[in-house]
Parts: C-alpha cells; structure tokens; sequence
C-alpha cells in the first residue's frame, strides 16, 4: 500500500524529521543531475528502510536532465522509484507555473502534470516561485490539493532591503490561506545564518500555526549549524543528503546530523547503521560522475554575493568561453547593483539565470543593457510575475522602451496547451505522460520519443528476423 500524503508532524512533535535529498537536489547540486536510475534502484529499497520523512526524488531539473542527456523517461524513472519504496513518502520540487522547466506553462498543463506526477507516485509537491508570487503558485497548488497529496508552499529566501522576517511570515500567511499543508523555507544559495533560522522558524510556528521544514545549501558552510538552531526553534523537518552526496551546493550530510541529536528531545530516530550502508553505496557511485563532479568546497563568495553555488560556477563557465574570466569580479561588482533595479529578485531558477547571464553582458558589452536577453525583457514586462519590489523605471524603459508592463497573472495570457502539445507530438506520443513531456520541452522530448521509436523498431526488427530464421529452419530443416 503506497504511502498517505497527510500532514507532516507539527512542532510539538519531538522527533525532527528529516527529508533526504540525495535522488533529486544533491546530485543536480554536485553531478549536474546525471544520477541515472541504474545507479539509485540497487539502493531503493534499502533507503526505503532508513524511515526518513520523506525522500525527495523528483522534480527541478530532473525531469529536463532525463530527457535531455541520461535517455530516460523522467515518468518511468518516477513508476519505478514508486515501485521499490514501499514505505516511504516521495517528494518533488515544482517551480509553480514553471512546472519542472524555465516558462511558465498554461494552467491545463500545470493542472495535467501535477494530476500525473501525484498519480505516478508523489505523495508531498513543494511549489515555489522564483519572485514568490502567490499567483505564479496558486494552480499548481490547488491542483495537489485536488489530487490528495501534501502540499508544501515554500519560500524562497533571500537577503535584501524588501526582504524580513514579517515579510516572509506574510507570504506564509497567504500561503496558508491557500490550504497548503506545510511551510518550506527555501534557502537555495546557503545564505540563512544559525540565529536568523532560529528567529525566522519560531516566528513562522507561532504566526502561520503549520509545521516549517528548512531546506539549506551547504555551500557557505553554515547549514548543519542552522539546522541545529531551528531544531532548537520548533522546525518539523530538515533537508539533508547522505554524506558522499552532501557539503559544498549540496545540503548538510544526514549522520552528522543523526548523531548530534541522538538521545536528545528532537532525536531524528534514524538508524546510523542503514546509514552508513547507504553512504558506502554511494561513496562507490560518485566515483562513477567524477567527470561532472563540482566538488565540496565551502564557497564564501555566496555570503559576499548572494548567490548560488551553481551560478558562480556558471559565471566562470560562461566567462572562460569568452576568453574573459579576468572580468569575473567586473562581473560579481554588477550583480547586486543589477539585481537591485530589478526588484531584488531571489535567485533561484530562473531568476539566477536571467540575472546571472544579464549581469555578463552588462560586463562583456561595455555598456549596460546595450545587449539585452530575451528573458531579461520578459521578465521587465512582467511575464515572470511581480518582482518583491518595484523595478528601476530608467532601466525598465531601456530594456522595453515605453511597453507597460502586464499588471494580470502572468499565465492568464496564455491560452491552453494540451491540445497543442498533442498535435506536436503527434505518433510519437503513447501516452499522456508523453505529451506532457513534450508540452514542456517539445525540442528535447521530440527526440527522445524518435529515439524510442527508433529503438522499439530495431528490437521488433531483431525479433522478426529470430522468428523467421526459426520457421524456415523448421518448414527446411538442415540436412
């Protein structure tokens, strides 16, 4: 029998739970999110053991990654997880109207994905929003809701003059008002200090009244410690991963964990012995990923910048290409002052990457704005959502002239895709789960569901050209 969606356990509970994160966010923090499913299923079941809160396994870039470079089918990869646990709870990460990809989606493929993530096994469906619009989240929330899962409303966090405690205890509050079952606070970049976390989850269980989960990046080195402070201030649940998948943009290690709070009021009960079996697993299978393998370093350019792990690493990437990684702190003294006039934005896909790409070209063009992306002016017409504060005007009329930005939802603009989507996909398609993945990312699944096809065909071909050597060998046997 699969799993309930249910509440998780309030803050009265003594017990911290804890969610792993190691099939999903820490390999897309530390493997670019190549983890193939060959390499989780020997471990499923013996994961399914540990008695974690919940195991996040689907969801970000996961599905994109599947598709794009691993070969696999992100729906199959979900039924066969489902399959081997048994008793534990699967979760995902949805990025709200942006679904698991980098636009937002209409709302009959954000109600048709979530009906067909919940029915292939999710049992808990975090959503957040890059700008946390409540608009940009409220579909897919009622969607899980719809569909009986739980359905956790995160909050990105960030550090700005716009951005306090009693704001994000407002968006929490509406969040609530939109029936989510639990609070998340999302500290993508690893910037949440000890006592800020402290301060910010007692105020989130007092005023809000729902159980708070904290999910933390490692990469300034300060996660493990704020997840002993909120355990301290009444946190249901915490993120971490087992430990040859943890530390660096990935989260905190779980035995390290597991220990300090062993015989302690919030004692997480978790067995370190599993554990261990666990970490020697995969301990053997990072070796595999060396190629695309980060490392672990503590980055202190996150507490400096603000920024994700992952998008420094990004700007070096994109810098070295131009043969300009010289104009890396050009790059790094741009980014605050440009995220600044756009409203100060968290920075979390796909804000960090329109930010984060605008911010190079302000450097390598010579002159700010002379080279504008796509996304950069979408995003200054307000087809991302609402910016937590107001853009800068002068700079909003250099990238779209004088266009008013959309005041509506931004998903209100777009007419439903379903249909579209199946027209596109066309033979290719065999299921609904196939148009989906085309709705999402129609250049991408175009050729992985020719690449299946292709494949299928040689098999049957194979077998055709077995049974005909067969039955000629019995009508004309040898002599």
């Amino acid at each position: 029998m699969r799993p309930g969606g249910g509440r998780v356990a309030g803050p009265a509970s003594r017990k911290l739970g804890v969610t792993d994160t190691t099939l999903r966010d820490a390999h897309q923090s530390l493997l670019a999110t190549r983890l193939g499913l060959e390499d989780i299923l020997p471990v499923a079941e013996l994961m399914d053991e540990v008695g974690y809160h919940s195991l996040e396994v689907w969801g970000g870039a996961t599905f994109d990654a599947c598709l794009r470079f691993l070969g696999e089918d992100p729906w199959v990869r979900l039924r066969e997880l489902r399959r081997r646990f048994k008793k534990s709870r699967l979760q995902m990460l949805l990025r709200g109207q942006n679904l698991v990809g980098y636009r937002h989606y209409p709302d009959d493929v954000v109600v048709e994905f979530v009906r067909r993530a919940v029915g292939n096994g999710i049992d808990i469906v975090r959503v957040f929003d890059a700008l946390n619009d409540l608009r940009n989240m409220e579909r897919a929330i009622e969607a899980a809701r719809a569909e009986g899962a739980h359905v956790q409303g995160a909050i990105s966090y960030t550090v700005s003059p716009v951005h306090d405690i009693e704001s994000f205890v407002g968006l929490a509050r509406d969040l609530a008002d939109l029936g989510v079952a639990s609070i998340c606070v999302k500290d993508m970049a690893g910037i949440i200090k000890p006592f800020d976390a402290a301060a910010l989850v007692r105020r989130l269980v007092e005023a809000v009244g729902l159980p708070v989960q904290l999910h933390c990046h490692y990469t300034a080195g300060m996660a493990s410690m704020a997840y002993l402070k909120a355990a301290e201030a009444g946190a249901a649940v915490v993120d971490t991963a087992i430990s040859p998948m943890a530390l660096g943009t990935s989260q905190p290690p779980t035995e390290p964990l597991v220990a300090a709070l062993a015989g302690t009021p919030r004692d997480t009960g978790l067995d370190l012995d599993l554990l261990a079996r666990v970490a020697e697993y995969f301990k053997e299978v990072r070796r595999k990923y060396r190629d695309v393998d980060v490392g672990t370093t503590i980055d202190v350019n996150v507490i400096r910048y603000q920024i994700p792990g992952g998008m420094y690493s990004n700007f070096v990437s994109q810098l070295e290409k131009q043969n300009a990684l010289h104009r890396l702190p050009d790059v790094l003294d741009e980014l605050p002052r440009l995220r600044r006039e756009m409203g100060y934005p968290p920075l979390v896909t796909p804000t960090s990457q329109i930010v984060g790409t605008q911010a190079v070209l302000n450097v390598l063009a010579g002159e700010r704005f002379k080279l504008v992306t796509n996304e950069t002016k979408d995003y200054m017409r307000g087809l991302y959502g609402r910016p937590p504060a107001p853009v800068d005007p002068d700079i909003r009329r250099k990238v779209i002239g004088d266009a008013e930005p959309v005041t509506v939802r931004p998903a209100d603009l777009l007419p439903p895709g379903l249909e579209e989507a199946r027209r596109g996909a066309g033979h290719l398609a065999e299921s609904v789960e196939d148009v989906l993945s085309y709705a999402l990312f129609p250049e991408v699944a175009t050729k992985f569901l020719e690449e299946r096809l292709a494949a299928r065909t040689r098999v049957d071909q194979a077998v055709l050209g077995d049974l005909d050597r067969e039955a000629s060998g019995r009508i004309y046997p040898a002599s």
